[in-house]
């Protein structure tokens, strides 16, 4: 079975490769992303490339072309994306728990709801930062009534979950951010950015108490 990597906007063939039974028999996701690794491996250009749904769980992708790529959907869990060019990627949706986005170019890359949950993305580019971002975001979440990690902002404006505070402390250009990318995204590089130490992106899904003790610790430690 042959399978074509097409252009998300031209349609042209960027790469194709031959699957072999085994493979062939899998979903269309699984397909997909055993061609994207075989085109990385022959350093295929797969810039604006249609990716969408890919199943590309695990994958060493360092220094790929991904950019302007659709990879809406993706399963990126623990992918290896170190250096890669993701610049206007549409990452909308896309599951990047533990992936290792170490100074990829993620600049105008869509993250609206990709779950970042303990992606690392130290060099990730991201000109937003809050200052002692430990103690400022324990300080404000842990007052009395203050975090409700059930929603990102509560109704009263009082309450925010973790990455809530986070992009509230940030201020006009955490907002904007908010409003580019979602309330997670933006938060995972406001706080990557706020400290270039931090190894991975905190669990915005967590309970209060799981979540209080996580900044807690990170508050002490700075």
């Amino acid at each position: 079975m042959k399978l074509e990597i097409k252009n998300r906007w031209t349609g042209a063939v960027q790469f194709e490769c031959e699957l072999s039974a085994e493979v062939a028999g899998r979903s269309y996701g699984a397909r997909l992303g055993f061609a994207v690794k075989q085109a990385h491996e022959n350093d295929a250009d797969l810039s604006g490339a249609d990716l969408r749904g890919a199943v590309l769980r695990g994958a060493d992708l360092s220094g790929a072309d991904l950019s302007g790529a659709d990879l809406s959907g993706a399963d990126l869990r623990g992918a290896v994306l170190r250096g890669a060019d993701l610049s206007g990627a549409d990452l909308r949706g896309a599951d990047l728990r533990g992936a290792v986005l170490r100074g990829a170019d993620l600049s105008d890359a869509d993250l609206s709801d990709a779950d970042l949950r303990g992606a690392v993305l130290r060099g990730a580019a991201c000109p937003i930062t809050i200052p002692d971002i430990h103690k400022a975001v324990y300080t404000a979440a842990s007052k009395p009534g203050a975090l409700a990690m059930e929603s990102w902002h509560h109704a009263c404006g009082t309450a925010h979950c973790r990455a809530g505070w986070v992009v509230t402390l940030a201020g006009d250009g955490g907002r904007a951010l908010e409003w580019a990318l979602g309330t997670p995204a933006a938060a995972a590089l406001i706080y990557q950015a706020s400290d270039p130490k931090l190894e991975r992106v905190p669990d915005f899904y967590c309970s209060n108490d799981d979540a209080l003790a996580d900044m807690k610790r990170l508050a002490e430690a700075a």
